[in-house]
């Protein structure tokens, strides 16, 4: 158990991060989930920069790394492309 007061607030901020972070993850990662299961071009087409647009969210915040995100969207990009 931690012994400082800033030491005890530190622990309760970090906890409210994580549940925040693991949220907004959780949520971008079915966003991507639905892109990749998106059968029509006109619908994944309007999908991806929603999607991108959170991707890059998580990487400015450090939930995930910066290269991850920038695969992810260049992975998704060309999956909406090959779309018909």
């Amino acid at each position: 158990m931690a012994n400082h007061k800033s030491s005890i607030k530190r622990i309760r901020s970090n906890d409210a991060k994580r549940v925040e972070n693991r949220y907004y993850a959780k949520t971008t990662r079915n966003a991507v989930k639905a892109l990749r299961t998106a059968t029509s071009k006109k619908e994944a087409s309007a999908l991806l920069p929603k999607v991108s647009s959170m991707l890059d969210k998580l990487a400015k915040k450090s939930v995930i790394h910066k290269n991850k995100a920038g695969n992810l969207k260049s992975k998704l990009a060309k999956k909406v492309a090959t779309l018909k």
